[in-house]
């Protein structure tokens, strides 16, 4: 009996010590989004969240992830394929959070003349200040840096290839707009737009001339697009995808017609445009019956194949490099700090492993 006696104290007092530590000890290293306050220059008064795996390489890529209208850079996050993938390859993504408000809800400014700028006082140079911040606070690799967005972020993504071919080495597009569709803030809301009424149409000259226009004698290497739409979107027509593609296939002074045609899943109809030399630069991906509401389950790790970013080893060393871009940013800020509200809420919708969360509900306008 003693010797029972002895046993049970013996594992009970272990017990108590297992508790004791577990209490104490700290929690397990976990990615979490967080908020930075401080990045640099913002003239578009955007915020920014940014999301930092636990494992990546020593330079790890960059993905730059835009919302639609009236919607947040944390619920892009939690409802998109984005983070998880970054988990999965070892890339940083940062989500802007526009501000300015329209008739849509708060949208990323794509109309006014400082939008349409290099270095103008408005949304695209917030961004590129946020990717600054992450190349200097992460080590980021500045000949990887992507973009992609839905809607109005997806009209955000073609205006920073637009304005900033030497920041970023290509795009993924959601519903978007040629740059420069929009010709005023008067032109955005879709009752009275121009630009989304159905009817736009310019010719490849003249979209590709707005790009030249964005950054004149720029004469280095353009960052490749992939453009999606639905076939069935009335908010943002489907005629206007082909407007994209004129835009940018112009620019890279391809034909209009693809070099091949495909369909990667059975209702994803998709046109490719490649160089003389074999290099897709221009992809455009119809999504048969789908209405205003992509990406839907899937396109965010079609969009992370198109960059190349599925080939990173996150624990080991990066790719081979692309052609250089630009250098370095010296460091400018202090490391970000955590908003816990938005970290737990937005952890809370998505699944730690690499398994894709639930598929984006529609953005609810440009």
């Amino acid at each position: 009996m003693k010797r029972t006696r002895s046993i049970l104290a013996a594992v009970l007092s272990g017990l108590l010590l297992i508790t004791a530590w577990a209490a104490f000890a700290p929690p397990a290293a976990a990615a979490s989004l967080q908020e930075v306050t401080n990045f640099g220059d913002n003239p578009g008064g955007l915020r920014m969240h940014v999301y930092v795996p636990d494992t990546r390489p020593a330079s790890p890529a960059i993905l730059v992830a835009m919302h639609g209208c009236g919607r947040s850079g944390t619920g892009f996050y939690s409802g998109s394929e984005f983070a998880a993938l970054a988990d999965q390859y070892g890339f940083i993504v940062v989500y802007p959070t526009a501000t300015k408000q329209t008739a849509m809800g708060n949208c990323f400014d794509v109309w006014s003349a400082a939008s349409k700028t290099r270095g103008g006082g408005s949304d695209p140079a917030s961004v590129v200040s946020m990717v600054e911040y992450v190349e200097d606070q992460y080590n980021g690799d500045p000949n990887r840096v992507f973009v992609t967005g839905s809607s109005s972020g997806g009209m955000e993504t073609n205006a920073l290839l637009a304005l900033y071919p030497d920041v970023f080495a290509a795009g993924s597009v959601y519903m978007g707009v040629p740059f420069t569709c929009f010709a005023n803030e008067a032109d955005f809301p879709p009752q009275t737009s121009k630009c989304v009424n159905g009817s736009m149409d310019r010719t490849p000259q003249s979209w590709g001339d707005s790009v030249r226009q964005a950054y004149p004698g720029y004469s280095g290497p353009r960052p490749r697009v992939q453009l999606w739409h639905g076939s069935q979107d009335t908010l943002v027509p489907y005629q206007l995808l082909q407007e994209e593609v004129e835009q940018w296939t112009n620019v890279f002074g391809l034909s209009q017609n693809p070099t091949t045609t495909d369909r990667p899943q059975p209702s994803w109809e998709r046109k490719r445009f490649a160089d003389t030399g074999g290099t897709v630069r221009v992809e455009a991906i119809t999504a048969v019956g789908a209405g205003h509401a992509l990406p839907q389950t899937g396109m965010a790790r079609l969009a992370i194949e198109f960059f190349g970013l599925h080939q990173n080893d996150p624990g080991g060393t990066t790719p081979p490099a692309t052609t250089p871009l630009r250098p370095r940013r010296r460091p400018r800020a202090p490391a970000p700090r955590r908003c816990a509200s938005s970290a737990a809420g937005a952890r809370a919708g998505r699944a730690t492993s690499t398994s894709p969360p639930a598929p984006a509900r529609s953005t609810g306008g440009p």
